[in-house]
């Protein structure tokens, strides 16, 4: 009788991690509708919603970037962290007040669909941050791979150009979430922007992370399967 390889018994742990997952998600996500009182309508805005969640989950626990100087390490912190705030503004995380400065500070809980919900909200005179689950997750997890991105650019010595050019994706949920506010109004291409807005932004999301995971212009994948 062989014996399973170590590889085989790493697979198998990690596909039970996931069933863990799996199940926690959805026993939360039964939970939360019955706290809530919440009458689903449209399943598809949970699945989206859970889909950002999880694929979110996974990019931050499997992306291993690659080992670097302090240097090289500061300079990706930084640019992580300006996509995520514009990420995070062009997304509605982060709502600027209508008035600025008139808005008052307040705190509550916005009951959406199960993974854009529950939606913590917090309000100021000046702006608001919209903590909707799927969009925090989805876009810590864009903001890691851009960090490990901008590392393996360094550590391959990719020139500038290519390094631009390896992460276009980057910028696609910026495009898609401006180019939604600005088709606003009362047009018919509006309202069918802003109907399938969640459909739009999910499939951007998800290609956006399988082209920062994989990288195909950069031959590595954020992925080591340790």
């Amino acid at each position: 009788m062989s014996v399973p390889s170590v590889s085989a018994r790493i697979d198998l742990r990690q596909l039970l991690y996931g069933v863990l997952v799996g199940n926690t998600l959805v026993a939360l996500t039964v939970l939360y509708l019955l706290l809530a009182g919440i009458t689903i309508s449209e399943p598809r805005y949970t699945v989206y919603g859970l889909i950002w969640v999880v694929v979110g989950l996974f990019v931050l626990w499997r992306t291993d970037p690659a080992p670097t100087d302090d240097r090289t390490r500061r300079r990706a912190v930084a640019v992580a962290v300006v996509y995520f705030l514009v990420l995070a503004v062009a997304g509605g995380v982060v709502v600027a007040a209508m008035q600025f400065g008139e808005g008052e500070f307040g705190v509550r809980v916005a009951t959406l669909a199960p993974g854009w919900g529950p939606a913590p909200i917090i309000s100021t005179p000046w702006a608001a941050l919209v903590l909707m689950p799927a969009r925090v997750v989805g876009y810590l997890a864009l903001a890691y791979l851009v960090y490990a991105t901008v590392i393996d650019a360094a550590g391959a010595a990719v020139s500038g150009v290519l390094g631009l050019l390896s992460c276009v994706s980057c910028t696609w949920p910026i495009l898609a979430s401006l180019l939604s506010g600005l088709l606003g109004g009362g047009s018919a291409i509006a309202a069918a922007t802003f109907d399938l807005s969640y459909d739009i932004s999910t499939v951007v999301f998800l290609v956006t992370v399988a082209l920062l995971y994989w990288r195909p212009l950069m031959g590595r994948a954020s992925d080591t399967g340790e």
